[in-house]
């Protein structure tokens, strides 16, 4: 056992090679090795699609999930499905803003190389910390820490425009600057502030239209 290679171990499909994990356990100190390159075995773990394997050597062997290889990137950068992607995120809470050498993020990564749209799409939508969902009704993000909006003042005509349903426009305009990669950026929240302003103006004047469009 102790001439097994446990890269090539990991790099089989559909499921790494059984005696991987009795490898690891006999000597531990192989769950972080990596490779003259910085290969590691979360790297294959992640481009093999083995979310379990990658739950072991984080959680079991206490492997750092952030393990960079000499490119700079994680083994997020190597995800090719959504499962794993999940499975780092959402469990093993990988951090989405390591830059590798190139200075790109995983999610800059895949859309610069247009590849695996689906984890792409996945990473952008939570990155965003877009709209949040509850009782199938999608709700806007919260307002930026720095920005707080006081109706208390407002007057009889206000508060009566106010009591009538949010503005469709309005609410798809603010989804969608949510969903955007630059909307936690110093530009999206101005935009996001823009909007909101230009909202509240048009709520004082017995408007319903957001004059503001967000490009």
């Amino acid at each position: 056992m102790s001439d097994l290679n446990p890269f090539l171990l990991a790099a089989v499909t559909p499921d790494p090679d059984p005696r991987l994990l009795p490898l690891l356990r006999s000597k531990p100190e192989l769950a972080s090795a990596q490779d003259a390159h910085g290969y590691s075995l979360l790297h294959a773990a992640a481009s093999y699609d083995h979310a379990d394997l990658l739950r072991s050597l984080v959680n079991e062997f206490q492997v750092d999930v952030n393990l960079k290889d000499e490119d700079g990137e994680t083994c997020l950068f190597v995800t090719e499905t959504v499962d794993v992607a999940k499975c780092l995120v959402e469990e093993l809470h990988i951090d989405l803003e390591v830059r590798n050498d190139d200075g790109l993020t995983a999610i800059e990564k895949f859309l610069s190389e247009q590849e695996f749209p689906e984890v792409a799409a996945y990473l952008q939508e939570h990155a965003s910390g877009g709209a949040s969902i509850s009782n199938g009704v999608q709700h806007p993000p919260p307002l930026p820490p720095n920005m707080t909006l006081n109706i208390d003042t407002a007057s009889d005509a206000t508060a009566s425009n106010l009591d009538q349903e949010p503005d469709p426009d309005f609410r798809r305009r603010i989804e969608e600057l949510a969903a955007r990669d630059n909307f936690h950026t110093e530009e999206g929240q101005r935009e996001l502030r823009d909007l909101i302003t230009d909202a509240v103006r048009g709520v004082g004047n017995g408007e319903r239209e957001v004059r503001r469009r967000i490009e």
